[in-house]
């Protein structure tokens, strides 16, 4: 015992995993306070459109979240939000009621979620061709269907939550925003609960990890799986939906822009955890808005390069982590019920 005492050290109680994270926070919150004083209009700009650009990346990885958990690769997140901001845009054009344009966002996600399950419980197809199929559709049907001109009317407006957006810096940022980006930072919270703290998520865990264990205790796999997609296709469907009702209004064909992509590479950096994956996603909008913030200071590089700046941090994020991450084990492979 004693050599096991020393062997550890006097420190081995301590989580220095936690701590790090601790100190990260703080710096970071020193770092916001010390520029707000600076410059304080900046900061806030800079600061909003991190959780701007952050929101369909925090979805989109819930989707990823949710699929993969569940033993399901999902890589048609990119096409699920584009054809769910296309159809929200057009309920949006054609009806002019927002929550129903949303509804309609949320149920094509599913709709395209159903689809990926169905290409890869039933017919056992690769999930990774299964997922190019969705995002060449969609790119396909979006492009095809869309009308250059088409007007909406409106998107979603902010709605501050009463005293707590008086409160310098976090207040404006955190609780004066449209519908959507709350949905966001509630649907993170509860889906940590969800998958970490309850016998359906569990249960979600034990198939991704080990199918066949998990049906020899009894636990429907199938069922699982496919609950776990559409549920992901929701959260893909307000990704989308967000683009075109809250972020800019409008559509263009392609506007995903990779976002579809880049959530995939949050959620590997958050490995598989949503509040990790969404603090990742913070990140990287963070990394967007700051070449936006340096464009607009006219700091003297191509645009080109400074553009390059999030898809630069894609590469180097999931070529220096993907390796120290652990997917689900059963991810990706198919299975067949004795």
């Amino acid at each position: 015992m004693i050599s096991e005492t020393v062997k550890r050290g006097p420190f081995s109680h301590i989580n220095w995993k936690l701590w790090r994270s601790v100190i990260l926070a703080l710096l970071i919150l020193a770092a916001i306070l010390f520029f707000n004083a600076r410059n304080p209009a900046e900061t806030r700009a800079v600061l909003r459109s991190t959780l701007r650009y952050a929101v369909p990346l925090i979805l989109g990885a819930l989707c990823g979240i949710f699929c993969e958990r569940a033993g399901i690769v999902n890589i048609g997140i990119e096409g699920q939000m584009l054809l769910s901001a296309f159809t929200s845009y057009m309920t949006n054009a054609w009806t002019g009621n927002l929550m129903f344009s949303l509804f309609v966002g949320m149920v094509t996600g599913s709709i395209v979620g159903l689809f990926l399950a169905f290409l890869s419980i039933k017919l056992k197809l690769n999930q990774v061709i299964g997922g190019t199929v969705i995002n060449i559709l969609a790119a396909g049907i979006t492009g095809y269907f869309y009308q250059v001109g088409t007007t909406t009317k409106g998107k979603f407006a902010s709605i501050p939550l009463g005293p707590l957006a008086d409160i310098p810096i976090i207040g404006p940022l955190l609780f004066n925003n449209p519908p959507i980006t709350y949905i966001a930072i509630v649907l993170v919270i509860v889906s940590q609960i969800v998958l970490f703290n309850t016998r359906w998520g569990l249960r979600t865990r034990a198939v991704g990890e080990h199918p066949r264990a998990a049906d020899t205790l009894g636990v429907d796999v199938f069922k699982i799986r496919y609950l776990n997609v559409l549920i992901g296709g929701v959260m893909a469907g307000l990704a989308g939906a967000f683009l075109t009702l809250e972020g800019v209004g409008l559509f263009e064909r392609g506007m995903t822009n990779g976002r579809g992509f880049i959530a995939l590479a949050v959620m590997i950096f958050g490995k598989w955890n949503p509040i990790s994956s969404a603090m990742a996603a913070l990140f990287f909008g963070f990394a967007n808005a700051m070449q936006t913030q340096l464009q607009f200071m006219g700091i003297q590089i191509a645009h080109q390069f400074v553009g390059m700046i999030p898809y630069l941090l894609t590469i180097i994020v999931v070529s220096g982590f993907v390796g120290r991450s652990r997917a689900p084990a059963a991810e990706g492979i198919p299975y067949e019920k004795e």
